[in-house]
């Protein structure tokens, strides 16, 4: 085999890993609902800013 048809190959497979990885990466992402995005986001703010998350501060929305 020519260093080229190794190359090519290399690459093509580099190419479908990277698929890979991202297609399981999007499948998490998009795996949580809205409602949980939402939780969790309030917990994180929560920690940096030291307080409780209030449940009824967004709940007229």
């Amino acid at each position: 085999m020519r260093w080229w048809k190794v190359a090519g190959l290399a690459g093509l497979a580099g190419v479908a890993a990277t698929g890979v990885v991202l297609a399981r990466q999007e499948r998490r992402r998009r795996a949580y609902t809205p409602d949980e995005i939402r939780e969790r986001l309030h917990a994180r703010v929560a920690e940096t800013s030291g307080t409780a998350p209030d449940p009824e501060a967004g709940a007229g929305r």
